[in-house]
């Protein structure tokens, strides 16, 4: 008997040596691991940038792009059920994964601790700095410009941006937000409180949590001013009832135009509005929309001396669209209680799904989420892009998925639509330059871009297909209708949304459609990059795509994606 157990205690010794060197294996595995990992992001960080001449490389098609589409079957033309899964690997998923998980452990009071830890020293200003001033969502201490940047906040650019859009005073919070305005409207509070780093430049003020750093910004002679986007709207007629557009009436002498835009921006008003020898400021209203110009011959003949025309005459405006962003809709929030209805924003990539998201921000004050996390644009103020997507807290989810399993996980959707041309020239300038840039000429002639049309062109049909085979609940939302008729059809997806929506917010998300979030200009290659070969293509897909909507009684393609 007591063999046996001599046995037993001997393998069990040995099982207990084994195990511990089964650990101590495991544990150097991982630290060798991690240490090959850092070494590789600092050799990335210290590598030299590649010479100007050579081009950064596109990614490959998607692998199941590669063996080309699935069989046609009778009656449902380029159907297919997987659809295409290019934009999320499971690595990249485990990566978000870990990095939401990450920002969750970090609360607000760990992330101050952390910023406060980092010295302070003295960082040049353009402007003066003024102090700190309490600020909230609901009485804003500057009530002009809003825009954020999460990772490269500096109170210069703040300043920059504030002087470019007509205001006199910049105010940095939360190291990221930075708001304009021409009048300070709250009361000032110690500079101690503002004790928040710039998320661009360590050492350097950026307010508090409700505390506001404010500066003056660079002081310029008003004839010298560099404004951005003063715009002519047009000539248009006086609202019968002038008393509801709440327009203010400026007095000057030797009046312009550019002295009555001053005044207004002066004021913090988007709008000014020349009837000589006054000056009228004020925003667009359901009384004043600026949807029906007038004829410009009116506003010429209101321009000249006012004795000698008839009443009927004077009765006309030349608006001008100021630089000063319309703070009717600027604030949004999430939403206050969990939807139990899962809506998603599904387009094809470079459909300019970016900015609808805005657009619906702005009309609903609501955030919307993705299926996807991009940093860049969380980093603009998109704060529903780092929630999970199925959180129920955002008014709809971003995403370019189009399996049916994908698809049939929405409630509903709303399916916005572009142009094939103009979607897949989109999404290759933000391959190749960002979500802000351009592709230069030399990459539409490189072998990159026929592959890309010749794999992308039939997803873009296929997406559609999908969706409006498989999805539950569907609006169909084209581009361009959307910059012909931004009003109305945001107010349908707002309905669609189940939302309510006040004209005055859909008009002010009209003044500020633009955002930071649309390419500059309209800038295209200097050549057709389209080949008769590709335009075979593309048009028969079109031609698919447009009979599946009219079959399922959607309202077809607009005219000008078909074959010309």
């Amino acid at each position: 008997m007591a063999k046996p157990l001599y046995r037993l205690q001997r393998f069990l010794r040995r099982a207990q040596l084994f195990l511990l060197f089964l650990g101590v294996a495991y544990i150097m595995a991982g630290s060798v691991l991690l240490l090959q990992r850092a070494s590789l992001v600092v050799t990335q960080r210290g590598a030299t940038s590649p010479p100007l001449s050579s081009l950064p490389s596109i990614p490959s098609p998607p692998r199941a792009l590669e063996l080309g589409m699935p069989p046609v079957r009778p009656g449902s033309l380029l159907d297919n059920r997987t659809g295409a899964r290019w934009l999320m690997s499971r690595n990249l998923e485990i990566r978000h994964l870990r990095r939401r998980w990450f920002h969750s452990l970090m609360t607000e009071k760990d992330m101050s601790q952390v910023e406060r830890s980092t010295p302070r020293r003295n960082v040049p200003h353009k402007g003066s700095y003024i102090g700190c001033f309490l600020d909230n969502s609901k009485e804003r201490a500057l009530r002009g410009f809003v825009f954020t940047d999460f990772r490269k906040m500096t109170s210069t650019m703040c300043q920059d941006t504030c002087s470019a859009s007509g205001y006199q005073f910049a105010g940095l919070e939360y190291g990221s937000e930075c708001y304009c305005g021409n009048h300070i409207t709250s009361l000032r509070v110690r500079d101690k409180e503002c004790n928040l780093d710039c998320k661009g430049e360590k050492g350097s003020m950026c307010g508090g949590v409700g505390r506001l750093s404010v500066f003056t910004v660079e002081d310029v002679l008003p004839g010298q001013r560099r404004y951005r986007n003063v715009r002519y709207r047009g000539c248009f007629r006086e609202p019968e009832n002038s008393s509801s557009t709440s327009l203010v009436h400026v007095l000057q002498l030797n009046l312009t135009s550019q002295s009555c835009i001053e005044a207004c921006m002066n004021k913090e008003f988007p709008l000014a509005m020349l009837r000589s020898p006054d000056c009228f400021c004020g925003y667009a209203t359901p009384d004043f929309t600026l949807h029906e110009p007038a004829e410009e011959e009116h506003c010429s003949q209101s321009n000249t001396t006012e004795a000698s025309l008839p009443s009927t005459l004077q009765r006309f405006y030349q608006v001008y669209q100021t630089p000063v962003q319309d703070s009717r809709c600027t604030e949004k929030k999430f939403l206050p209680e969990k939807s139990s209805s899962l809506v998603a924003l599904s387009s094809f990539p470079g459909a300019g799904n970016t900015w609808v998201r805005h657009l619906i921000e702005l009309a609903t004050g609501y955030y919307t989420g993705s299926y996807y996390f991009d940093g860049t644009l969380y980093n603009r103020g998109f704060k529903g892009e780092k929630d999970y997507w199925k959180s129920g807290r955002t008014i709809c989810v971003k995403t370019h998925e189009s399996g049916r399993r994908e698809i049939e996980m929405y409630d509903s959707v709303i399916l916005l639509i572009r142009s094939p041309y103009r979607s897949l020239m989109a999404e290759f300038n933000r391959k190749c330059a960002g979500h802000l840039g351009y592709a230069s000429d030399q990459h539409w002639k490189t072998k990159e871009w026929p592959e890309f049309v010749s794999s992308y062109a039939s997803w873009w049909a296929s997406h559609v297909l999908d969706w409006l085979r498989f999805g539950q609940r569907v609006l169909v939302v084209h581009f361009e209708e959307l910059q012909t008729a931004l009003v109305p059809r945001l107010r349908s997806i707002a309905s669609f949304l189940n939302t309510t929506v006040t004209e005055d917010r859909l008009l002010c998300a009209e003044s500020n459609q633009d955002g930071h979030f649309k390419r500059s200009g309209a800038r295209q290659p200097t050549f057709d990059p389209f080949t008769p070969d590709m335009r075979g293509l593309i048009d028969g897909l079109i031609r698919a795509v447009d009979q599946a909507l009219r079959d399922r009684n959607h309202t077809g393609l607009p005219l000008e994606y078909l074959p010309r």
